[in-house]
């Protein structure tokens, strides 16, 4: 990463509630936002470029309080022999996504890499679009793990996925 998008992750600074209650009200119906700086879509889209997210299609379509989505279309570029979604290809939308997001969720000058990935393949895809969505389950300092859902056009979940990264100090390029 070459500093180009490094958004940084703050926890909201509030005064302690008096009570449990107190805390409960205070919480409800609000959504801890894993996104500090602004990005746009136009941006992160402008970085795949050149990279094998350009090659197999994919595209950043949503940027949410705690989510960042893509679509990966299901073609030649993205089938394997027998004319299903290839898993591989999976696996990069799914990596994309948690990475992106990732490295939208540190502070400037850390960088998020990947540790490990996982996923599971649950239904075949023959044709159309897919959508990834990848949410934080854990962002820390040291680690992040986020879960990526990859579903087919009609909303059936494809593909599960989750990505550990480590976050270290960014190097100049």
């Amino acid at each position: 990463m070459d500093g180009r998008v490094g958004l940084g992750y703050r926890m909201p600074m509030t005064t302690p509630p008096d009570s449990p209650r107190d805390a409960a009200a205070a919480t409800a119906g609000k959504t801890r936002r894993s996104f500090h700086r602004t990005v746009s879509l136009d941006q992160l889209n402008a970085l795949s470029r050149g990279t094998a997210m350009e090659a197999l299609g994919i595209v950043f379509t949503e940027i949410g309080e705690d989510h960042l989505s893509a679509t990966m279309p299901v073609d030649a570029r993205t089938v394997q022999p027998y004319g299903l979604l290839h898993g591989g290809a999976s696996v990069v939308l799914a990596e994309t996504l948690g990475s992106s997001a990732g490295n939208l969720s540190v502070p400037e000058g850390s960088v998020c890499v990947g540790v490990e990935i996982n996923a599971n393949h649950l239904r075949g895809v023959r044709d159309g679009v897919v959508t990834g969505t990848a949410r934080p389950l854990h962002v820390g300092g040291r680690t992040q793990v986020w879960e990526i859902r990859i579903e087919d056009a009609h909303g059936r979940l494809a593909c599960i996925s989750r990505i550990t990264l480590a976050v270290v100090p960014a190097t100049p390029a």
